[in-house]
C-alpha cells in the first residue's frame, strides 16, 4: 500500500499543509523540518515530483553540477548533457565546484532558487553520502560517483575493472614496480584505487597507492617528490586525465624518460594524450554515452518518480600507446 503525504502528517503530528512547507523548503523552524524528514525516512515516503513541480511552476531548466570543468572529461560529458537537453527543448545550468562540498551545497540550493526541473550531478563523497531526496524538489542523477545503494540514479564507469586493465597490461609489459596516484576526493578514485590493489594482489604483486587531489599540480608535487625517492615505482597507474598530466611533469622535471625509467598509464583519452611523444596508455571512457544516459535516466525518473533507483554501469575501452612498452628485462624486474 503507497504511502502519501497524509501519513507522513499523522507520523509527525502535524498538518498536511506543513509537511508540504517542510518539504518544499516553505517558512518552517529547523526543529519542525527535521521532525517531518524523521517521519519520511519513518514511512519511507517518496515525494511526488510530478505534481511538486507543477505546484512550484518549475522551469524546463537542467542543473548540471561538475566537480572541476578544467577536467576534459567534466568538459565532454556537458557537451553530451547539453546535446541531449537541447534535443528535448530545454536549458543547461552548468556549475563547478572544486570538489568542495560548501559549494556543493551553494549550488543545490541555487537549483532550489531557480526551480529546475531535475539535476545531474558529479559529488564528492561527503556530498553523495548526506544528500537525501526527501531535502530536495527535484531528481537528481549522479555522473562518474555513485551515492549509497538505492539513494539517487547514477551512470558510472566499471572502475575496477578499468584500473586493473592497466594494472595486467604493466604486468605483461613486464613491470613489477607499479605505483598509483589517485584522486582524494571522490568514490571514482577509491573505486579505481580498490581496482589497482585487487589486481596487485592477483599478480603477487604489493600495491603503493598515494592519494591526492584531484588536479596537475598537486599531482605533479607528489610525484616529483616521489621519483626522488629510493626503490621509487618504474610505472604509475594515474586515476584521471590530470593527475595523468601531473605525473608526466614529474617525470620530464625529473628527467627520466618515458617509458624508459618510468612508464605511465592512466584514464581519459583526451586529445593531447595522443600528441606527446611517447603518446600515453589511457583507459577511454564513454563519455557521449554517459552524458546520454544520465539524460535519460533523468526523463525517466520525471515520468515515473515511484520507480526503483537504476544504477548503469559502463565499460571503459584500453587505448594502448608507447608509454607503457615492454620493458627491458633486469634484475629488479625478475
Amino acid at each position: 500500500m503507497s504511502v502519501g503525504i497524509r501519513d507522513v502528517a499523522r507520523a509527525a503530528g502535524v498538518s498536511t499543509a506543513t509537511v508540504s512547507r517542510a518539504l518544499g523548503r516553505g517558512p518552517v523552524s529547523d526543529a519542525l523540518r527535521e521532525q517531518v524528514e524523521a517521519a519520511v525516512r519513518a514511512t519511507g515516503y517518496r515525494p511526488n515530483l510530478s505534481a511538486r513541480r507543477l505546484r512550484s511552476q518549475s522551469t524546463q531548466t537542467i542543473g548540471l553540477i561538475v566537480a572541476d570543468i578544467r577536467n576534459p572529461f567534466f568538459t565532454a560529458v556537458s557537451r553530451a548533457v547539453e546535446d541531449a537537453a537541447y534535443q528535448a527543448g530545454m536549458r543547461v545550468i552548468l556549475c563547478n565546484t572544486d570538489e568542495d562540498p560548501t559549494r556543493e551545497a551553494m549550488y543545490l540550493r541555487l537549483m532550489q532558487e531557480e526551480r529546475v526541473t531535475g539535476v545531474i550531478f558529479a559529488p564528492t563523497r561527503a556530498t553523495a553520502k548526506e544528500l537525501r531526496a526527501a531535502e530536495i524538489d527535484f531528481p537528481v542523477v549522479f555522473i562518474d560517483r555513485a551515492g549509497p545503494p538505492g539513494a539517487h540514479d547514477s551512470v558510472v564507469l566499471d572502475n575496477a575493472a578499468a584500473a586493473a586493465a592497466l594494472v595486467d597490461h604493466l604486468v605483461e609489459q613486464g613491470f613489477r614496480r607499479i605505483g598509483g596516484l589517485f584522486g582524494s576526493t571522490s568514490s571514482t578514485a577509491q573505486e579505481r584505487r580498490a581496482g589497482y590493489e585487487a589486481a596487485m594482489a592477483r599478480h603477487g604483486l604489493a600495491p603503493a597507492g598515494r592519494a591526492v587531489l584531484p588536479n596537475a599540480a598537486a599531482a605533479e608535487a607528489e610525484a616529483t617528490r616521489w621519483l626522488g625517492e629510493p626503490g621509487r615505482p618504474e610505472a604509475l597507474v594515474l586515476s584521471n586525465g590530470l593527475i595523468l598530466m601531473g605525473a608526466l611533469r614529474a617525470a620530464r622535471a625529473r628527467a627520466l624518460p618515458v617509458p624508459g625509467a618510468l612508464a605511465l598509464a592512466g584514464f581519459d583519452n583526451e586529445p593531447w594524450t595522443d600528441l606527446v611523444d611517447p603518446g600515453l596508455t589511457v583507459i577511454e571512457q564513454p563519455v557521449a554515452e554517459i552524458g546520454a544516459q544520465a539524460m535519460r535516466l533523468l526523463f525517466d525518473r520525471l515520468k515515473a518518480p515511484d520507480q526503483p533507483v537504476r544504477k548503469v554501469v559502463l565499460s571503459g575501452r584500453p587505448v594502448l600507446r608507447g608509454s607503457t612498452r615492454r620493458a627491458s628485462p633486469g634484475p629488479d624486474r625478475a
